[in-house]
């Protein structure tokens, strides 16, 4: 959970002081053409603050963000685009981190595989949060008692007036860590994970259920779709699977990848995901710089091998009146203990 009110930790004083991990969300909401947050009320410290707390053991951001959101609203969510984290000294000496994303509630017909892939949502402790509240933007900005709070919310009131808020995502992940080429003497397709590889696959899970992903889409081949098989086991979802997203088919036809996620980005109104393998990034990748403003579009992987196994580009989009546009991205390596 929170800490009270603290002072910024400079650069030099984070690298001598225990640092302490945490995530949560600034859940929006749209009442009466009106922007609303969501703040809670700590009854130890007597103050409002945003929803967070610590990463347990073996969590990932994302995964400590929607069950410290959820444990202290009493409500899931779905993570939307990142917003500015901070970092601050706390009273007891300690550097706390936290990493913030623009969030909504869930829905249970929208995001009903997400949902299903999640563990239980724990009930909100009282003598932690005995207050939640929505405010308007304006509100909320003068309720809030630690004035570095206000960062995020600048950005999320920004992302609002440039209508690219609302967001879904579209994730693309390069399949686990497989068995070596030069190991293994069967067909290439068949091809295996490793140990780590599944590891992996099974940290993928609570990270694309945080992003709400309810469709999947892999390449046919065996190290793609063991990759994502443990999401698909976990939401109960029916993926598709595609021969143009293999390594040969790419070789023979780029265009048709590239048709893939161009329908994935102009076609399709919910998060996906697609697990693909590493020859084929630069495509998937050139096709989401294509839909993306010159900052997000320099910011994408450029050199081989753009993603590491196991690893996720997370790509936000926002429906605008110009089409999809990927208004950010991140990076995301899931931990494996």
């Amino acid at each position: 959970m929170g800490t009270g009110p603290t002072t910024a930790a400079s650069p030099a004083a984070s690298l001598h002081t225990p640092v302490v991990m945490t995530a949560g969300g600034l859940v929006w909401r749209r009442r009466s053409g009106t922007l609303q947050v969501q703040l809670v009320h700590r009854p130890r410290y007597d103050d409002w603050s945003w929803p967070k707390g610590k990463l347990e053991v073996g969590e990932s951001f994302q995964g400590a963000a929607i069950r410290e959101v959820g444990e202290e609203t009493g409500k899931e969510i779905v993570l939307g685009r990142p917003l500015p984290g901070l970092q601050y000294l706390t009273p007891d000496g300690t550097v706390k981190r936290v990493h913030y994303w623009a969030s909504r509630r869930a829905r249970k017909g929208r995001d009903s595989a997400a949902l299903t892939a999640r563990a239980p949502l724990a009930p909100v402790d009282r003598d932690e949060v005995d207050r939640t509240e929505w405010f308007d933007v304006d509100e909320a900005e003068q309720r809030l008692t630690r004035a570095s709070d206000r960062g995020p919310l600048n950005a999320l009131v920004a992302a609002e007036s440039e209508g690219v808020l609302q967001t879904r995502t579209l994730v693309i992940a390069r399949h686990g860590r497989a068995v070596p080429r030069t190991a293994w003497h069967g067909a290439e397709r068949d091809r295996p994970l490793t140990p780590l590889g599944h590891g992996q696959a099974a940290a993928l899970v609570p990270v694309l259920a945080a992003y709400g992903v309810e469709h999947v889409i892999s390449s046919r081949w065996e190290r793609c779709a063991t990759t994502i098989d443990p999401y698909v086991r976990a939401a109960s979802l029916r993926p598709s699977y595609s021969e143009y997203l293999t390594e040969a088919q790419h070789e023979r036809s780029p265009s048709r990848v590239a048709a893939t996620v161009r329908d994935l980005l102009e076609e399709t109104t919910e998060s996906s995901v697609i697990c693909t393998h590493r020859p084929v990034l630069p495509t998937v990748l050139d096709v989401l710089g294509r839909h993306a403003s010159r900052a997000v579009a320099d910011g994408l992987p450029s050199t081989d091998p753009f993603l590491e196994p196991g690893e996720l580009l997370v790509a936000h989009v926002a429906d605008t009146t110009s089409g999809p546009l990927v208004v950010a991205t991140e990076k995301v390596s899931p931990l494996v203990w």
